[in-house]
C-alpha cells in the first residue's frame, strides 16, 4: 500500500512539474523574459554605458527627493511617482504647480523598472531615463522651473556641489543636463525582481497552480502581443486597435502622431491603479476586460480575467531599500520658493 501511495505521489509531482516547465516554455515563447537574477548580467541591461556608480546614484536619490527643484519648493520627483507606492502617486490624472491637473489628464506611469523601457512618456517622446528627467523639471503644470532656476537652486548649497565633485570629478559643470542625467542614474537602479522572474529563471514551485494558469491564459487571450519582453510593456503600440475605448472622452490625449501610445508595464501593477494613460479604470479586473475588447477585439469572461488578474499577483516585486535622504540646507543665496 505505501509503495502504491509512493508511486502515485511521484507520479502526481512528476506532473506538476511538467505542468510547470510547459507553462515557463509557453511564456518564453512569447517573448516574456525574466529580470536576469546574475548582477553582471542585470548590470548590462540597466547601464549599457557604464554611468553607474555608488555615488552618482546617492547623489540622484537626493536629487530625486528634493522639491527645491521645483519653481514652489514643494514638488519633487517623488510626488508623481512615489516609491513607497508603487512609484505612482494613486490618482487619475498628474497634479503640479499651483494643484494643476495635468492639462491632457494624463496618470503618472510608474518609475520602477521604467529602465527597461523602449520609450518614456506616454507618446513616447525621450528615448531614456536621462532625458525623461528634464521634461516635467521644466513643464508648467508640473514642476514649473527653467533649467537656470534649477542650476541656481543647486549650485547655491555648497554640499550639492561638493556632492557633484565626489561624482563626477573636481571639474564637473554642475549644469542642468548634469542634474537630470544624474536623477536618472538613480532612476536605472529601481528595478524589482518578482516570484514571476524567479519561475522563469527556472523555479518552477514560484507560482502557484492559479497563479500558472492565469499566466496561460494571459499568454493564450493574446495579452502578451503588447505586454512582452522583460518590463511586460513600455513599447510604443497603437491605441485603440479592436474597438473604441470606453473612456475616449477623458482628456484629450491621443498618442503620438501616428496614434502610438507607450504599452504600460504590468510590473507591480496591483500597486498602481488607476489604470490606462487617463487613468479612468480602477478595478485590475475591469482593466483587462476593456483591453480585450479595445485591443484584441475579445470579450473576456469574468473568469478568465480574474485567472489573469491572480497571475499579476506574481508580478510585484521586491524594492530596492530607499532610506529618505536628508537634504542639503538652503543658504542666502539659494532662490526662494515662487507659487506664481
Amino acid at each position: 500500500m505505501k509503495l502504491l501511495q509512493f508511486i502515485g505521489l511521484s507520479v502526481l509531482t512528476s506532473s506538476l512539474l511538467l505542468a510547470s516547465t510547459d507553462v515557463m516554455e509557453k511564456a518564453k515563447s512569447a517573448g516574456l523574459q525574466a529580470i536576469p537574477a546574475d548582477k553582471a548580467a542585470l548590470a548590462k541591461l540597466i547601464d549599457p554605458n557604464k554611468t553607474i556608480t555608488p555615488e552618482r546614484v546617492e547623489l540622484g536619490k537626493k536629487l530625486y527627493f528634493e522639491p527645491r527643484l521645483s519653481k514652489s519648493g514643494i514638488i519633487s520627483c517623488n510626488t508623481c511617482h512615489n516609491l513607497g507606492m508603487g512609484g505612482v502617486d494613486g490618482v487619475e490624472a498628474a497634479v503640479g504647480h499651483n494643484w494643476t491637473a495635468n492639462p491632457h489628464h494624463l496618470n503618472s506611469p510608474t518609475v520602477y523598472n521604467a529602465v527597461f523601457f523602449d520609450k518614456q512618456f506616454w507618446d513616447g517622446r525621450s528615448p531614456d531615463l536621462e532625458d525623461q528627467a528634464q521634461g516635467p523639471m521644466q513643464a508648467a503644470p508640473e514642476m514649473a522651473a527653467a533649467p537656470s532656476l534649477v542650476e541656481a537652486r543647486v549650485n547655491s548649497m555648497p554640499e550639492y556641489v561638493e556632492a557633484f565633485k565626489k561624482a563626477y570629478g573636481n571639474d564637473v559643470k554642475v549644469d542642468f543636463k548634469t542634474i537630470t542625467q544624474t536623477i536618472g542614474i538613480f532612476e536605472r537602479t529601481l528595478v524589482t525582481p518578482s516570484r514571476f522572474d524567479d519561475f522563469l529563471n527556472g523555479k518552477k514551485d514560484a507560482l502557484s497552480d492559479a497563479e500558472k494558469e492565469g499566466l496561460a491564459t494571459f499568454i493564450d487571450m493574446g495579452c502578451a502581443s503588447c505586454h512582452t519582453g522583460i518590463a511586460l510593456g513600455g513599447s510604443m503600440q497603437p491605441f485603440p486597435v479592436a474597438g473604441k475605448y470606453k473612456y475616449a472622452n477623458v482628456g484629450d490625449f491621443k498618442g503620438d502622431k501616428n496614434g502610438m501610445v507607450k504599452t504600460p508595464t504590468l510590473r507591480n501593477i496591483t500597486e498602481t491603479a488607476p489604470y490606462f494613460h487617463n487613468g479612468a479604470i480602477w478595478s485590475l479586473k475591469e482593466a483587462v476586460q476593456e483591453m480585450g475588447r479595445t485591443q484584441l477585439g475579445k470579450e473576456i469572461s469574468d473568469a478568465d480575467a480574474q485567472k489573469i488578474v491572480t497571475f499579476f499577483g506574481a508580478l510585484k516585486g521586491k524594492k530596492p531599500e530607499i532610506v529618505y535622504p536628508q537634504l542639503p540646507e538652503s543658504t542666502n543665496k539659494t532662490p526662494k520658493p515662487d507659487f506664481k
